[in-house]
């Protein structure tokens, strides 16, 4: 062989090494693009998820860029929906392909909306709206779409499923989940786990009595009630009268209702009012329940849970909030966040005889008002808001470490795409925020309200206003949109 011909051959040999090194550190491949972002493109439940995160990374067509260029739409309503929205993209309602939103009044009709030309597709009045139209007797939990049909509530105390192309009643709904509709309250919204359909029941504005806040499991295939769990006479399984309980209250009001935990094997509920007794009375208190069955698990309840009871500081009338680290958030009408851990609510390990306390943080909330609204939780931070403040946490080590706060009011935050929507229900207006530092980038006018929250999807933000309150029979929907 010459020197040419080795030299070629060397040549030739430590190509191919070349080649085979980078083959094997992949330099040099042909590059493949990042696996894109799924936009965020339905919010079906109120929170978004059934852990009520109220929270997501992916992209919603809206940016701190054109949040300020949205276009508003103002739908009327056929009454006040003092509750959240829904949205569907490109659904299939009347035949035709539609964005969707959907929204349950307190008086219990639901209708479904063309959400970029705000015409109505759909009514659904419950039967006997004729009776409770313009009363105190109302409904205020957000609806919930799931596996082409809307479930939603009506005064009268029963859970409707609702076909999502036409509006129409399913075969063998409605279900009653109260005997007392007068008196107790579809309150919380929609929730659902494993097949069941999770709905909770509080009391009318005044507490007037008899009722028992208690959480039913409905078998979303045929409307059998499957499971029930009543916070207070809890030895008893099935749905009661509650003029037959001994005790009276326990409202399950908070905006999030049943808040599923993740693995959808357990759930968590707050109570408002009531006695306790840690047996089968659970007035004031965070119970965990198994799923499916909603068996007790465990209890947390302050230490104070009497002077919460007597001075109507309901510690329901928050959302549990569940937090990164295996922790969960509690606000109530005490003015009071406090940090419990997941694994020992009240400090000890499930199984142990009942007692009070065991948190392992208080802070006051953001405003050091009364807290009616569900925290959005994203990653590490955490946003709160109330009547006098929105605030922000970052979870670690066991306990929430503040980082920014305004007097804004707010109802229950989001956080979507990058930013944080809070409604001030007082003021009126969806402020929008750069979740981390708490910037205000824009304001979204609207009329004030009362629990009223957004919701962000598709390039939409969409937002209720009114107060159920004043037992109105019309309302306004504000859809704000990347469309012209």
């Amino acid at each position: 062989m010459n020197a040419r011909a080795a030299r070629a051959r060397t040549a030739a040999a430590v190509a191919v090494l070349a080649l085979l090194a980078v083959a094997a550190l992949g330099v040099g491949a042909p590059e493949r693009a990042p696996a894109a972002t799924a936009s965020l493109r339905d919010w079906s439940e109120f929170g978004l998820d059934p852990q009520r995160s109220s929270a997501s990374d992916a992209p919603t067509g809206i940016s701190a860029a054109n949040v300020r260029r949205l276009t508003r739409r103002a739908v009327p309503l056929p009454g006040t929906a003092d509750d959240s929205a829904l949205y569907l993209h490109r659904a299939s309602v009347d035949g035709a392909r539609h964005d969707v939103a959907i929204v349950t009044t307190t008086y219990g009709i639901t209708l479904a909306l063309d959400a970029d030309r705000g015409t109505i597709l759909w009514r659904f009045d419950p039967p006997g709206l004729s009776t409770w139209a313009g009363s105190a007797q109302i409904t205020t939990a957000s609806p919930l779409v799931h596996g082409g049909y809307v479930y939603a509530t009506s005064p009268n105390g029963l859970i409707h499923k609702l076909a999502l192309a036409s509006g129409h009643e399913a075969p063998g709904w409605p279900v009653r989940i109260t005997p007392a509709p007068k008196t107790e309250k579809l309150t919380a919204s929609l929730n659902i786990a494993g097949g069941e359909l999770l709905a909770s029941t509080g009391g009318y504005y005044g507490d007037a009595p008899p009722y028992i806040g208690h959480v039913v499991a409905i078998s979303l295939a045929n409307g059998h009630v499957d499971h029930v769990f009543n916070t207070l006479c809890a030895n008893r399984t099935r749905i009661v009268d509650p003029a037959s309980c001994s005790a009276s209250d326990s409202a399950i009001l908070s905006r999030g209702g049943p808040v599923v935990e993740p693995g959808g094997t357990r759930l968590l509920v707050s109570t408002g009012n009531a006695p306790y007794n840690g047996k089968d009375d659970f007035g004031d208190s965070v119970v965990e329940l198994t799923l499916p069955g909603l068996r007790l698990r465990q209890v947390y309840t302050p230490v104070d849970q009497a002077h919460l009871d007597t001075g109507d500081l309901d510690l329901g009338s928050g959302s549990p909030a569940i937090l990164p680290g295996g922790l969960v958030l509690i606000g109530g009408k005490d003015a009071l966040l406090r940090v419990l851990d997941l694994r020992r609510l009240d400090g000890r390990a499930p199984g142990g005889r009942p007692r009070t306390g065991g948190e392992r943080q208080t802070l006051a909330t953001p405003g050091s008002q009364m807290l009616f609204s569900a925290p959005a939780v994203s990653h590490d931070l955490v946003v709160v808001a109330d009547g006098g403040g929105t605030a922000a946490y970052r979870a670690g080590g066991g306990t929430l470490r503040p980082i920014w706060h305004n007097a804004n009011a707010g109802t229950s935050p989001v956080i979507a795409g990058g930013l944080l929507y809070v409604y001030d229900f007082a003021a009126g207006g969806v402020r929008v925020y750069e979740p981390s530092s708490g910037r205000e980038l824009t304001v979204l006018h609207t009329a004030a309200g009362h629990w009223n929250s957004p919701i962000v999807a598709d390039g939409h933000v969409i937002v209720p206003t009114g107060d159920a309150n004043e037992h109105s029979t019309s309302g306004q929907l504000d859809i704000f949109s990347t469309r012209g």
